[in-house]
């Protein structure tokens, strides 16, 4: 039996440590300091931090050294703990039950009582497929510019389902990019709805909307669902839950149910899905070219999403004769319900008579709904 000496195992605790790990490799220190910026930016600064701050715990957790917490299981050793959390994100699990509570959350009254709000949605889907074709031009492939372009929808889970399906090795920096911008929305759309309207059109006051039926209400979802998850059954995840959560809040009958989907289980998924997400953010595949270029082109995405809404917006302004506000537009991207947040403050700002809320959330679920279907689109056409 050897004999025991306690400098020797203090030197073999320092040798085999982490730390001396990243002294050989200091990629991993990188990603523990970017890390590090994230956990600020959502505990100090509140960007998205529900989504942030399990991202960046994910991606400090993945970036340790020897952990092995990102092995996959063999006939000799069982998985490690955040290569299991990861099959959620990998078969679509995650970005589905989180779907389901967004459903459950939203009230699809707006988009029924003004059925032309669908026709902002789609407008705001425009930086979608502006961005699929300058990053095809920047040299991504054709099914990584398809995920890359879903980033402009504004909607996390969507962008985290196309990515794993599309582009697995650019999950992370998409999924990074799609919530930090959805973060940021109050701060970067306002600009561009001053820019792209006029103080007169923003002072527009909109008639209430007509009361939508407990009918209405139950058929919308079931009826969404036959036709759309019919024409693409890409859509079905996304659509879905989406549409089974909203069925939940409105049928009247499952309110534990429904309840349950809007709280504890949208709650315990998110963090999974948090750290699943950030724990692919390794040094290898994160600290390249590659994830700057999806960042730039992810802004450009929603920047060009949002002025696709607000054009949108205008053009139903002349047509209906200045009876609706083209900020409702900028609302058609699928952040919900922060858009149609911040285009009731922009309308209060220009009138403090103005009540744009309940207007901008039937563009803001049509983005929703818009977002899944592109992203639908995109996995059957590049999926393959």
């Amino acid at each position: 039996m050897a004999e025991f000496s306690f400098t020797g195992v203090l030197q073999k605790i320092l040798t085999e440590s982490g730390f001396a790990a990243m002294l050989a490799d200091p990629k991993p220190l990188i990603m523990i300091l970017i890390a590090c910026v994230l956990l600020y930016l959502g505990i100090g600064k509140k960007f998205e931090p529900l989504l942030l701050v399990p991202i960046a715990f994910g991606i400090l957790l993945s970036n340790f050294p020897l952990t092995g917490l990102l092995n996959a299981p063999t006939d000799t050793a069982s998985p490690g703990m955040l290569w299991v959390f990861y099959q959620g994100v990998q078969h679509a699990i995650y970005p589905s039950i989180i779907f389901l509570g967004i459903g459950a959350m939203t009230d699809f009254g707006p988009l029924i009582a003004r059925p032309s709000s669908m026709l902002l949605g789609a407008a705001a889907q425009f930086g979608i497929f502006t961005a699929f074709l300058l990053a095809l031009a920047l040299g991504f492939d054709p099914s990584a510019a398809a995920a890359i372009g879903v980033i402009g929808g504004a909607d996390g889970p969507t962008a985290i389902l196309t990515a794993s399906k599309l582009a697995a090795r650019y999950l992370p920096a998409i999924a990074i990019a799609a919530y930090s911008y959805m973060a940021l929305i109050p701060m970067i759309q306002p600009p561009l709805m001053r820019m792209m309207t006029t103080k007169k059109e923003r002072e527009i006051k909109m008639v209430q909307l007509r009361p939508v039926s407990k009918a209405e209400k139950i058929v919308f979802p079931i009826a969404v669902a036959i036709i759309v998850i019919g024409l693409i059954p890409e859509t079905a995840p996304l659509i879905g839950m989406l549409m089974l959560g909203n069925l939940f809040r409105e049928c009247g009958v499952v309110d534990r149910l429904s309840d349950t989907a809007q709280n504890a289980l949208v709650n315990i998924v998110t963090i999974f899905l948090g750290l699943s997400v950030g724990c692919k953010a390794v040094a290898e595949t994160f600290l390249t070219w590659e994830t700057i270029k999806i960042i730039v082109l992810g802004l450009l995405a929603f920047m060009l999403s949002t002025l696709g809404g607000l054009l949108f917006g205008k053009i139903m302004c002349k047509l209906s004769g200045g009876k609706i506000n083209p900020l409702i537009g900028s609302a058609g991207v699928s952040a919900v319900p922060m858009a149609a947040r911040v285009a009731q403050v922009e309308g209060q700002k220009a009138n403090p008579a103005n009540f744009l809320l309940m207007h901008a959330m039937g563009p803001n679920v049509a983005g929703v709904i818009g977002s899944a279907v592109a992203a639908g689109f995109m996995i059957k056409v590049f999926g393959g």
